[in-house]
């Protein structure tokens, strides 16, 4: 459970690599964003969870979640995103999410089930952070409109995402070096 050089880099690899996509990702956001679109468009916030999800199932290590987040919204930040230095914040409160699921399986679950918990874990930390910053005078009912559509894109894309592009480059070899590219993989539950 000791960060090795090459778990804080890949980890901050992963978390400067979807930097640059949660940019492309705001630009979407921001052309998307009609009065009335809001709710489905929080689909998409799946992609900006996925680094809290995939670098903890790669290196499988405490903090993973959040360090890989935390990158990837200070990329976003220096690239120029819409919500400034509250990227910062809101990257925190996703990567703690995810990581305290991980934390829960004493980091040492690594199943379907665990990584669509610690997806959703990302999604509760986003629309907590969401509710609470842009929308506090919103009624409650869309607010939890929000949340479902953050806690649906937080699964199919954080979630199934990670799990299935880890499966993926498992027999590439670029996983080796890691206990995600090492060990038999795990039944899906």
């Amino acid at each position: 459970m000791r960060w090795r050089t090459i778990d804080i880099v890949v980890t901050a690899a992963i978390g400067v690599a979807f930097g640059v996509v949660f940019a492309a990702s705001n630009v979407v956001w921001s052309i998307l964003s009609a009065p009335g679109t809001i709710p489905p468009l929080y689909l998409m916030s799946g992609i900006w969870l996925m680094p809290a999800v995939l670098a903890p199932l790669i290196v499988r290590l405490p903090g993973a979640a959040i360090l890989a987040e935390m990158m990837a919204a200070a990329v976003s930040a220096f690239i120029g995103s819409a919500w400034g230095l509250d990227v910062l914040l809101s990257g925190f409160v996703q990567g703690a999410g995810a990581e305290l699921v991980f934390a829960l399986g004493l980091y040492q679950r690594w199943t379907l089930p665990i990584t669509l918990l610690a997806a959703t874990g990302a999604a509760a930390g986003e629309w907590i952070h969401d509710m609470t910053v842009y929308y506090p005078g919103v009624d409650i009912g869309l607010q939890l409109a929000y949340g479902a559509f953050m806690l649906i894109g937080a699964v199919l894309i954080a979630g199934l995402g990670s799990w299935y592009l880890v499966r993926l480059l498992r027999p590439t070899g670029v996983l080796a070096a890691f206990p995600s590219g090492r060990d038999t993989p795990e039944p899906a539950s």
